[in-house]
């Protein structure tokens, strides 16, 4: 049987190359975009409209995967921004507008998606973190604080879907190559992680046993001390 998976933000970027990757290894894919007109359909790809900021999206997007597919094994939640929120500067809007994407969202779409990753019995949720969740190296606290609430949303997956046979991971990379980074750092294009690399990954995560569960995968493009 063909296995369904669900991907945000998956017109551009990492979400793209996610896509790709997996329609070539046989999964039917339901992708969630801001824009579905951005991105082709084909027999084994419906697109449809998913705006984090909205809060009934989620469960519409899942709910329309499934009436088109049938099931939901595998849940990818990719979609964020990362505007400048520091302590010291940047303003509440954009803290708010940062956890309703970054954190409410993905909490919205796997509490949609959660009677149905249970009936798969080997369902996978991976959410695109950041090492930004997992330790503090810039200024941009707003980010930082979603990430790291991210990796524990992602925990919170493990622990009530474990005995259902689903598995989650907190996906964690540093500086991608993609316009999310454009002008946030200075680092030569040798030390960016392709998003294509990305995709392998995730492609890997999905395909492991329940028996050989990732909690959190760190993935770097450069020498942290302490990663």
């Amino acid at each position: 049987m063909e296995r369904v998976a669900l991907i945000s933000g998956a017109n551009r970027g990492i979400g793209a190359a996610i896509a790709r990757r997996l329609a070539a290894g046989g999964w039917r894919l339901a992708l969630g975009v801001r824009r579905p007109d951005s991105v082709e359909a084909t027999a084994h790809c419906t697109v449809h409209r998913y705006d984090a900021l909205d809060r009934a999206a989620g469960a519409r997007w899942v709910a329309e995967a499934v009436a088109a597919h049938g099931r939901i094994d595998a849940l990818v939640n990719n979609a964020g921004i990362a505007p400048h929120v520091g302590l010291e500067d940047g303003d509440e809007d954009a803290l708010d507008e940062l956890f309703d994407i970054n954190v409410k969202a993905p909490f919205r779409v796997i509490r949609a998606a959660l009677p149905h990753l249970k009936a798969s019995g080997h369902g996978r949720v991976i959410n695109l973190a950041s090492l930004s969740g997992k330790r503090v190296l810039g200024l941009n606290a707003g980010y930082q604080m979603s990430k790291h609430a991210v990796v524990a949303l992602t925990h919170a997956v493990r622990r009530i879907g474990w005995p259902h046979g689903i598995r989650a991971t907190a996906l964690c990379p540093g500086y991608v190559d993609t316009d999310l980074i454009a002008g946030k750092t200075d680092l030569p294009a040798d030390e960016l992680i392709q998003p294509d690399d990305l995709a392998r990954l995730v492609e890997l995560l999905l395909g492991l046993p329940n028996s050989a569960s990732i909690a959190e995968l760190m993935v770097n493009g450069r020498y942290e001390s302490m990663l």
